[in-house]
């Protein structure tokens, strides 16, 4: 897919809202070659998704090995609102905690206080972290309204070819 057709669909009104959301799906092999999918929260930068990790998270040695990664961006109403990213997650480690993760949590619901709280105890239990950054090198934004999977497109077209 080419960089302009990606950033056609990511700069979609609902890709925007759904990049503003606070969780996606990170899917990957791990090392025994099983697929996992993980929920975690993530900030969108206007060109790359950045989740961030412990620096022993068991993903962080099978994306070492294998960074192909696809995320899911997804509501709970009906019809659901859906984007798919496909890239290459590449880790950055770092001391202390990356301001992405801490944008991340800001979307929680906190009094002032609770956030101070959760800052200091963030602060004090990691001594670092690891950045996944993903840049999308395939998108595909399902709405059920003005785009659907293809399977269901491919459907409709058999529908209509009947009648």
């Amino acid at each position: 897919m080419r960089a302009n057709e990606i950033t056609e669909i990511l700069d979609r009104p609902i890709s925007r809202e759904l990049l503003a959301r606070d969780v996606t799906r990170l899917a990957y092999v791990a090392r025994d070659g099983t697929p996992r999918n993980v929920p975690i929260a993530f900030t969108w930068n206007g060109s790359e998704i950045v989740v961030c990790t412990t620096k022993n998270a068991p993903k962080l040695p099978a994306l070492r090995e294998n960074p192909m990664v696809a995320l899911t961006i997804d509501t709970e109403v009906h019809p659901p609102k859906i984007l798919l990213i496909r890239g290459r997650a590449e880790l950055d480690a770092v001391d202390g905690i990356p301001d992405e993760y801490l944008q991340i949590n800001g979307s929680y619901e906190m009094t002032p206080e609770q956030r101070v709280e959760w800052e200091a105890e963030v602060r004090s239990l990691y001594d670092g972290m690891v950045r996944i950054v993903v840049t999308p090198t395939w998108a595909k934004l399902i709405d059920f309204e003005t785009t659907l999977p293809s399977a269901v497109e491919e459907l409709v077209r058999r529908r209509a070819e009947r009648v």
